[in-house]
């Protein structure tokens, strides 16, 4: 159980490491004039998709609590 939750916290390193980078790019992109909407369209896309299994990774590393 220990190997799976080290390989969760590295999966969860990476992704938010992807999805910084992600909001860089988008914020150089949208700094430039003409950009093109549909790569920034696709980009925050793939952001949103990053975040959703951030956030699935996080809720299966909390334990559960029985109230």
């Amino acid at each position: 159980m220990d190997l799976d939750v080290e390989a969760l916290k590295a999966k969860l390193a990476t992704l938010r490491t992807e999805h910084r980078d992600l909001d860089d790019v988008i914020a150089r992109l949208a700094e430039r004039a003409p950009f093109d909407q549909l790569q920034l369209q696709r980009l925050k896309k793939r952001k949103l998709m990053l975040k959703d299994q951030i956030s699935q990774i996080e809720s299966e590393l909390l334990p559960d609590i029985i109230a």
